[in-house]
């Protein structure tokens, strides 16, 4: 059995290789929260709140890689020094 907070973040990164979206869809979430055995593995967990924390999930994994595209783009763009 995982851990709450695994099928947090295995709903967040599944839902962002399949849709490329940050806004999660309550459907997809439904879904995933009956289908992979949250429902089971936690009876007591309500799925708003497991929405919830998927999204905030994914806004923080949609930072991260925003942050690491701009660092990779500054790498790219800026000037190569000259050693001398």
């Amino acid at each position: 059995m995982y851990k709450l907070s695994e099928y947090v973040e295995m709903a967040a990164t599944e839902y962002l290789q399949e849709t490329g979206k940050a806004e999660l869809n309550a459907h997809w979430a439904a879904e995933f929260f009956q289908d992979n055995g949250v429902q089971d593995s936690y009876p007591q967990q309500d799925l708003i709140a497991f929405c919830t924390m998927v999204q905030k999930a994914l806004t923080i994994k949609c930072e991260r890689t925003g942050k690491q595209r701009c660092l990779h783009l500054d790498k790219a763009i800026r000037p190569i020094s000259k050693s001398r």
